[in-house]
C-alpha cells in the first residue's frame, strides 16, 4: 500500500526513514526547517546494532570507509584508577564499533535519500499538526498549511515541538551538558574511546572519528562535561582549563594549543524523555523525538536508525496506519525502555555533583568485569545488544557482517 508520507527533520532518523519509505514505493516529502540541511554535533559511536541497520540500508561499507574502528573503551580517574577497560573482542572476535564525524554520517544518509526518489522542502518550520478526515495537515507558526499527507513522522530531534501533540509529558533536563569540538587527530589513540573523570563533576572524552568526507584529514571529537550555567565561567578561564585538560590527558596538549580558543567548542545540553506511546492518530515520533537521553551509553544515532528500520518494516507489514504504528512501537519497546533507563541510571555516576556515586563507580565498576558473565553483559550493553530487534543475533554473527578494522597500530594499554 503506497502512502503520502511527510517526514519532519533531516537528521539521522529523518533521512534514514525517508530513504527507506521512498524505496518501498511511498510518496515521501521531507520537511526541513533550515535553508540547507546540515549535521549538528561532532563525533558519535555507531555500535554494532547501528552498523547492522546501515547494512540494511546498503550503506555500511561507505560509512566504514569514512569512520574510525573502535575496539576498546578505556576510562580512568584523574588519579589514574581504571573505571572502564572494555574490549568488544571479548564478546566476539572481530566485533567493534565505528566512530564517525556527524558530517560523514549525514553525507552518507543524504546521498541515499537523494537517490531514493523522496522530495525535500527546506525552510519549512513546522509548529503544529491536525487531522482532517483521512489526512494530517502540518502547519507553520502562523497556522498556514505547509504540507498534508496520509501520515506524518516527527524526526525533528530532542527539541521537537510536535512531541507534545503525542505525549504532553515535559522532558527532564540533565544538570550537566558538555562542550565539544572537532579537532585534528594526530593518531593519539587509534581504536580507543578515551575518557578521564574528575569525580563525577567533569569528564574529558577523546574519540577518533575518521574523516568528515572522502579525502579530508582525520579528526577526533573532544568533549568536556560542564553545567550549562557554567559555560561563561569556563570561557573566561579557558587557558587554565586547557592546562587542566592536558594534565588529565597529556598527549592532547599540542591539539589544544592549535585551537583558536573557546570558540572552537560548541555547548550542548541534554534531556531525558521517553514517550509512553510514540504515536497519536496519524502522527508518529521517531528517534530523539520519541526518546531523548544523555549520550552516556552512546546509543542515540543507533536507536534512530533502528527506529527507522522498525517503522519501515511495520508500514510494509500493516495496511492500516494505527496497526503499523502499534507494530513499530512493540518492536522498539524493550530496547528503548532498557537503554533509556540504563542511561538515566548511569549518567549521575559520570555527570553529577554526587561524590558518593563517583566513589562507588571508582571502587566497583572495573571490578565487575572480573566476573566473565558481567563483563560480557557490560559489553553487550555498550554494543546495543541487550534487547530489541537484533538481540536474537549473536555477537559473532554481527561481527562477521561488519567489515574488519583497517590495519593500523594496535591500541596500547594506557
Amino acid at each position: 500500500m503506497s502512502r503520502d508520507v511527510a517526514v519532519v527533520g533531516a537528521g539521522v532518523a529523518g533521512l534514514a526513514v525517508a530513504a527507506l519509505l521512498a524505496r518501498a514505493g511511498h510518496r515521501v516529502t521531507l520537511l526541513e526547517r533550515f535553508e540547507r540541511p546540515a549535521p549538528v554535533g561532532s563525533g558519535l559511536m555507531l555500535q554494532p546494532t547501528g552498523l547492522a541497520a546501515l547494512a540494511r540500508l546498503g550503506l555500511l561499507e561507505e560509512i566504514a570507509a569514512l569512520g574510525a574502528p573502535i575496539t576498546r573503551l578505556h576510562g580512568t580517574t584523574d588519579r589514574g584508577a581504571t573505571v572502564f577497560d572494555l574490549d568488544y573482542g571479548d564478546l566476539a572476535p572481530g566485533l567493534h564499533a565505528v566512530a564517525v564525524h556527524r558530517a560523514a554520517l549525514h553525507g552518507v544518509l543524504w546521498r541515499a535519500f537523494a537517490a531514493s526518489g523522496a522530495r525535500i522542502e527546506t525552510a519549512r518550520a513546522i509548529a503544529t499538526a491536525d487531522e482532517q478526515g483521512d489526512r494530517i495537515l502540518l502547519r507553520d507558526s502562523a497556522g498556514a498549511t505547509v504540507a498534508e499527507a496520509d501520515i506524518a513522522i516527527d524526526a525533528s530531534g530532542a527539541r521537537s515541538v510536535l512531541r507534545a501533540l503525542v505525549d504532553p509529558t515535559p522532558p527532564r533536563a540533565f544538570s550537566y551538558g558538555a562542550v565539544w569540538a572537532s579537532v585534528p587527530d594526530p593518531g593519539l589513540a587509534p581504536g580507543m574511546l578515551l575518557q578521564r573523570y574528575v569525580s563525577a563533576r567533569h569528564m574529558l572524552g577523546w574519540l577518533p572519528a575518521g574523516r568528515s568526507e572522502a579525502g579530508a584529514a582525520p579528526c577526533a571529537a573532544l568533549f568536556w562535561s560542564i553545567k550549562p550555567g557554567e559555560h561563561a565561567a569556563w570561557v573566561a578561564r579557558y587557558d587554565a582549563w586547557c592546562a587542566e585538560a592536558a594534565a588529565l590527558l597529556p598527549p592532547i596538549a599540542p591539539v589544544l594549543a592549535g585551537l583558536p580558543g573557546p570558540q572552537a567548542f560548541a555547548p550542548a545540553t541534554y534531556i531525558q524523555f521517553t514517550a509512553k506511546r510514540p504515536w497519536r492518530g496519524r502522527l508518529v515520533l521517531l528517534g530523539d523525538s520519541a526518546h531523548a537521553s544523555s549520550p552516556q551509553l552512546g546509543q542515540g544515532a543507533n536507536s534512530a536508525l533502528l527506529d527507522a528500520l522498525a517503522l519501515a518494516d511495520a508500514l510494509a507489514a500493516e495496511p492500516g496506519h494505527h496497526a503499523a504504528f502499534a507494530h513499530y512501537a512493540a518492536a522498539r519497546r524493550a530496547h528503548v525502555r532498557f537503554y533509556q533507563r540504563a542511561s538515566a541510571l548511569m549518567t549521575p555516576f559520570f555527570q553529577s555533583d554526587a561524590r558518593s556515586l563517583a566513589l562507588v563507580r571508582d571502587l566497583v565498576f572495573d571490578r565487575l568485569k572480573l566476573v566473565p558473565w558481567l563483563r560480557r553483559e557490560m559489553i553487550r550493553t555498550l554494543a546495543g545488544l541487550k534487547t530489541g530487534l537484533l538481540a536474537h543475533r549473536s555477537a559473532a554473527a554481527l561481527a562477521g557482517a561488519i567489515p574488519p578494522p583497517s590495519p593500523g597500530p594496535a591500541p596500547g594499554r594506557s
